[in-house]
């Protein structure tokens, strides 16, 4: 029905379309024609001549066309008619009416107007109309005065996502099949004197399934799935992103029992502030939402399910009991579930008996089920260009390479100096590295040029980490600045190569400082958000203060770096000579050269 609906549209949009063109085109011809028509040649007489020639006597004979200013004469004793244009047909008339009624023989011969020319001139009248109306249409597709929201079908529903298809989220899952049994079964609850939930607001990192798990849902219970971006209710007019709300939710209730999903709800759901302009209209849209989230009755068994992953930026009336009385939490997977979504996706690639899946999902503590799917994307993808006829463990190697560091480019040529440069620089990362007990695990080192960077220094991140120590994350701050500590120490200079560290240590200590509360002279107080007359409640200059404890930590972090690589430095030299002659240094390679 819906797809019937877009064809009967599309094909009237189209008729419309060349209905318009053709009338511009014929309005076109038409003027020239016209103009061409009126363009005076060597036989036109200019008008003051006319005048002459009528009242010398001389016209014998007055063609012309009704609706024209272009007329025919003909002259005594001349043989070719002469054409001439009158500004004013009715008093042009009216004098040769005089002329004739003086006794002057003048006849006069009035020709109706053309069928061409008639219908120029009804074209003409028509086109302002029928262009006004082309432009209402068109507002009106694209504003959303129509319907907006997909709805999938049961056709399409049968084709899509079941919780088989869903993996790393056990729990959350879970908590979803009861959602499947309200939709269900209502029946069941509604005995126990129990409501359907409302909504449910899903939040969590971009890439970790909010969107799979919603279809999910509507897979399972078998019913209709409407599906609708936040973005798409924000229009320029005024009124129309409350006017689709209303619609969307017309619909829902029409196809009850029914899933509405809301992808990216912080576009319409943000934070109500001042009425003034376009802030206003997304307060409109956002309060017609809550409205129409209370107006479910007891009978209509209709949930909402929302993603975000800005669930702060939330209005709270929109997370209060009654309109979102579920907000679950989408992590990133833990091993367990690396792996279950590494089997998923890897079912219909050609792999090689020689990867362990078990291992890649070690080595990528932290990635979100869509970077997975991506690296074993980007691994196929590499085993094509490189002719294997199954996917290797060196495809997958460079995959994670490409995707968490960028493409590598060989062919980037820089000088000795550069190159001398960037070895020491990864060479402090990876030694500083060595020495601090939750920064050991450095997995390759490499001055050849990825993505923005001239080098890197990758680490392996095998463990599932929950929380970050006060201890961790200031060792993770002297592993940043190794980079810079070494261009120091051994060049005696220091280079623009260190801003990306420089700039992931400064939010890390600052983080410490206003979000943590690890800052030993300010205490445990989140300063992140506070307005600024908010600040003033911890006493004069606390901005200052917060400044010094963050600077005071980098500058402590760099001091050891530089203290380390100095105890450290034939270290340093031997990874970064080596570097300078091979450009890559493995895992077993590195651990080889502390052992000796």
């Amino acid at each position: 029905m819906n797809n019937n609906k877009k064809k009967q549209d599309k094909k009237l949009w189209i008729i419309l379309s060349i209905l318009i063109v053709i009338a511009i085109i014929m309005a076109i011809v038409l003027f020239f024609v016209l103009k061409n028509k009126d363009k005076k040649d060597d036989t036109t007489l200019a008008y003051t001549d006319l005048i002459k020639e009528i009242s010398y006597g001389n016209i014998e004979k007055v063609e012309m066309t009704v609706g024209s200013t272009s007329i025919k004469v003909k002259i005594k004793n001349q043989e070719e008619e002469k054409s001439a244009i009158v500004p004013d047909t009715e008093s042009f008339i009216s004098l040769i009416q005089e002329k004739v009624a003086e006794g002057n023989e003048i006849e006069l011969i009035q020709n109706p107007k053309s069928f061409i020319a008639q219908l120029g001139a009804t074209i003409v009248s028509f086109l302002p109309t029928l262009i006004m109306v082309a432009l209402f249409i068109m507002i009106y597709k694209m504003q959303g005065l129509g319907d907006k929201g997909k709805v999938y079908d049961e056709t399409e529903r049968k084709m899509t996502i079941k919780f088989d298809d869903v993996a790393g989220l056990e729990e959350e899952k879970q908590e979803m099949i009861e959602i499947v049994d309200f939709l269900k079964r209502p029946e069941k609850f509604a005995k126990m004197g129990a409501r359907v939930p409302r909504g449910v607001l899903l939040n969590g990192k971009p890439g970790t399934g909010k969107t799979l798990i919603a279809k999910a849902i509507a897979g399972e219970a078998n019913v209709p799935f409407i599906s609708m971006s936040g973005s798409e209710f924000i229009e320029m007019f005024a009124g129309l992103g409350a006017s689709r709300v209303r619609k969307l939710f017309d619909k829902a209730r029409k196809l009850a029992p029914c899933i509405v999903f809301i992808d990216e709800i912080d576009a319409i759901g943000s934070r109500r502030t001042t009425n003034s302009g376009a802030e206003s209209e997304n307060n409109q849209t956002l309060n017609q939402l809550l409205v129409e989230m209370d107006g479910f009755s007891s009978e209509e068994t209709i949930i909402v399910l929302a993603a975000t992953n800005r669930p702060e930026m939330l209005d709270k009336a929109l997370l209060r009991a009654g309109r979102f009385d579920r907000q679950i939490t989408i992590p990133t997977p833990d091993l367990k579930g690396r792996l279950e979504i590494l089997k998923i996706h890897s079912k219909e690639k050609k792999l090689s008996d020689e990867i362990n899946l078990e291992s890649i999902a070690e080595d990528t503590a932290g990635y979100t089920g869509a970077e997975l799917a991506n690296i074993l994307n980007e691994a196929a993808i590499i085993a094509t260009i490189n002719k294997h006829d199954e996917i290797e463990n060196a495809d997958i190697e460079e995959a994670v390479k490409k995707v968490t560091v960028g493409l590598e480019k060989r062919t980037r040529k820089y000088s000795e100096k550069d190159k001398r440069l960037t070895a020491y620089h990864e060479a402090g990362h990876a030694v500083v590295s060595r020495y601090l007990p939750t920064q050991t695990d450095v997995k390759e080192i490499s001055i050849i040029p990825r993505g923005v960077a001239g080098g890197y220094t990758m680490y392996k991140s095998d463990d599932d980490k929950y929380y970050i120590s006060k201890t961790e994350m200031k060792e993770k701050l002297i592993a940043l600045l190794g980079g810079r500590a070494a261009e120091k120490l051994v060049l005696d200079d220091i280079s623009t190569g260190a801003s990306n560290d420089i700039e992931v240590a400064t939010q890390i200590a600052r983080d410490m400082v206003t979000k943590y509360g690890m800052s030993d002279t300010l205490g445990p107080i989140d300063f992140q958000g506070k307005e600024p007359y908010e600040m003033q409640m911890f006493g004069e200059n606390i901005g200052d203060k917060i400044g010094n404890e963050v600077k005071a930590l980098i500058d402590e972090a760099y001091k050891n770096a530089i203290n380390m690589l100095k105890e450290h430095r034939d270290k340093l030299d031997l990874i970064a000579e080596t570097l300078i002659k091979q450009e890559k240094i493995n895992e077993a390679q590195f651990n080889e050269m502390f052992e000796k």
